[in-house]
């Protein structure tokens, strides 16, 4: 019986091989950094645009109740696959003066067809004037801010990693 040539001779293993990355260039790299800012933004506009009325609506959850002297005077939503988006001006006239408030939720689920909202408020604080909508959805909308802008900073972490690997292999194997 013989010996298979690789057990007669004992092979020192060598490190594996690793392939150089592709010479990208500078405007890969724009264009990584450019996306890079553009989910930034999305981000910021999460932020900046959503993350308050959803702060406000916790709030107010438990003791808002509808009011009738105020009106939805601006209202709109759009749908993207199964994420749909409302933009609505809400106008509540006081004793002291007229609150103007601008709502914008994101929210979940398979709808077609019109929503419908009513203005409410929490007596204490008719500043934070909301809708039955924006309260009926809260979990949902907590939720898909969450997902979303979990799914933006994943994905900006990502692309910035990728990009100084990138150029740490590169470096590597030119010098």
């Amino acid at each position: 019986m013989t010996a298979s040539p690789e057990r007669a001779h004992p092979v020192e293993r060598a490190e594996p091989l690793r392939l150089p990355p592709q010479r990208h260039g500078w405007m890969a790299t724009f264009w990584v950094l450019f996306g890079v800012v553009a989910l930034g933004a999305m981000l910021a506009a999460c932020a900046i645009y959503t993350a308050p009325a959803l702060i406000s609506d916790w709030q107010v959850r438990e003791t808002s109740v509808p009011v009738a002297e105020a009106r939805i005077s601006d209202g709109k939503c759009s749908s993207k696959i199964a994420i749909h988006i409302c933009d609505l001006t809400l106008t509540l006239r006081r004793p002291t003066g007229t609150i103007t408030r601008r709502v914008n939720y994101v929210f979940a689920g398979l709808r077609v067809g019109d929503f419908s909202a009513g203005p409410m408020a929490d007596p204490a604080r008719p500043d934070l004037i909301t809708t039955d909508l924006g309260l009926e959805r809260l979990w949902n909308r907590t939720i898909t801010l969450v997902v979303i802008m979990g799914a933006l900073a994943a994905a900006i972490f990502g692309a910035l990693l990728s990009l100084v690997r990138n150029r740490r292999a590169a470096s590597g194997a030119a010098g």
